[in-house]
């Protein structure tokens, strides 16, 4: 019996062509082949940073589009142990504790397998101490049994001061010590600590040669790296030589209002508006008035961002990986006329914002990618100001903030404010400074009606008042 060959049909959303049969797409099975799901798993002493770790390397990967997850077999332990008393739970001899850490492990690997075989996740973050070769070669047969490719993250550090900043951040406002003051705290702490140290085993250059893992020494100040076997593997790597936990803040802001902002045009590379160079000029008072030490100031290539630099009188680097999204066939358009020349793209924008791709243009999936080294040198400085464009900025804001891809696309961005980032403990502290200078707003909310065969008026019912 003769079959109807396979075409190629082109996804009217992401732009992408996809093979069809009798026009219907055909869906595509999940195959695993060189990119099985990975397991990361934390090894190192308690207050090491693993959970900084952990939750850092989780936003990235889901940031770059990797879904990924954390589990963390601590809050496993508090959900089944409601009360925490003291550090003896710890003791390597206190054999109840030790029957109920290994059930915590257990529901946490059990959770692990559905998230990576059921659920589509492709990473799973597994964050405990796994100080043992016993527990660790558990985990391992666990993965060997699921198909997951394991890939261990030791965080070690000896300096008495990192641990005690680390101690004082992050586990005195942990459930456990939410009735005990900082001394009790801190000094069952130190006892808990202990409790680990006598059976920790750390990984091993020779016995562990077959394993692929980094050992992060003393918060980053050497690092060994061993059998790196896939791409996933050398990406965490990579992100992980790069983060370092001295305090810093961040600055995003937009460029000052610009000419086709007034318009309400999308796109194009006009310049300053007059309120933009009144906005510059204030941005200029504000960054002397904060007095930042060593400040480094980034812009795009395009004119506005320049323009707004140039009236602040300091240095500045250029990115062309800071430029705006590429609207494509719609740049220098109005909402209204691409709703008239476009209807259909214009339906298909807001049904998925993240990833529809103007034609012969980018998506906001697409910028994610371009902005990746960004992100990765904004983690490798200190104190740095983005001047940069509404799309970019909401990327960025969203690797800080940790939000989803749903959410990216209408994160509020306006003209003539600043942000102000401050990593902390475990996610990132903001302030919002508004520098008083009028603005047009091009915030554009997602309608409600979102389909194809929608009116005009309820194509452009959220679009920003402009002139």
């Amino acid at each position: 019996m003769e079959t109807s060959p396979r075409e190629l049909r082109q996804n009217p959303l992401r732009k992408i062509w996809m093979p069809c049969k009798n026009g219907h797409r055909i869906s595509q099975r999940r195959v695993c082949m060189t990119n099985c799901p990975t397991l990361i798993v934390t090894v190192g002493l308690p207050a090491r940073g693993k959970t900084y770790i952990s939750k850092k390397l989780t936003r990235y990967l889901n940031w770059i589009g990797v879904p990924t997850k954390e589990f963390n077999v601590g809050q496993y332990r508090r959900e089944c142990v409601k009360i925490y008393k003291s550090f003896e739970f710890f003791r390597p001899d206190n054999e109840e504790g030790l029957k109920i850490r290994r059930q915590c492990a257990l529901a946490a690997l059990s959770d692990v397998r559905r998230y990576l075989s059921i659920e589509g996740g492709q990473v799973a973050v597994f964050d405990a101490t796994n100080t043992t070769r016993e527990r660790r070669g558990t985990i391992i047969k666990f993965a060997e049994q699921n198909g997951f490719k394991v890939f261990f993250v030791e965080s070690v550090c000896e300096d008495p001061d990192v641990i005690a900043d680390n101690i004082v951040q992050v586990k005195l406002g942990s459930p456990d010590y939410i009735d005990c003051n900082t001394e009790e705290a801190t000094e069952d702490f130190m006892k808990r600590i202990k409790c680990y140290e006598t059976s920790y085993q750390p990984l091993d250059e020779v016995l562990d040669r077959d394993l692929s893992y980094i050992k992060i020494i003393d918060v980053g100040r050497r690092y060994l790296v061993n059998r790196v076997l896939d791409h996933i593997q050398s990406r965490i790597v990579y992100y992980l030589m790069n983060i370092h936990i001295t305090p810093r803040s961040i600055y995003l802001c937009r460029h000052g209002e610009s000419d086709l902002n007034i318009k309400g045009r999308i796109g194009g590379d006009s310049g300053l508006s007059a309120r933009g160079k009144e906005f510059a000029r204030s941005l200029r008072k504000f960054i002397q008035d904060q007095n930042i030490k060593e400040l480094k100031v980034w812009t795009s290539q395009m004119k506005r961002t320049i323009q707004t630099a140039e009236i602040l009188e300091v240095p500045y680097e250029q990115w062309k990986s800071l430029n705006e999204i590429d609207a494509g066939v719609c740049e220098e358009m109005m909402y209204e006329e691409i709703q008239e020349n476009f209807p259909l793209e214009f339906a298909l924008r807001d049904q998925d914002k993240y990833r529809y791709r103007y034609p012969k243009g980018e998506s906001y999936e697409d910028l994610v990618q371009r902005l990746e080294p960004v992100i990765m040198e904004l983690e490798r400085q200190e104190n740095v100001l983005v001047i940069c464009h509404q799309a970019v900025m909401r990327c960025l804001l969203a690797y800080f903030l940790d939000k989803s891809a749903d959410e990216l696309p209408y994160l509020k961005c306006p003209l003539h404010s600043v942000l102000k980032l401050t990593p902390v403990a475990y996610g990132c502290k903001v302030e919002s400074v508004c520098l008083n200078v009028e603005a047009v707003n091009t915030h554009r909310h997602r309608p409600e009606n979102v389909t194809v065969q929608r009116t005009t008026e309820d194509a452009l019912q959220t679009v920003p008042a402009h002139f």
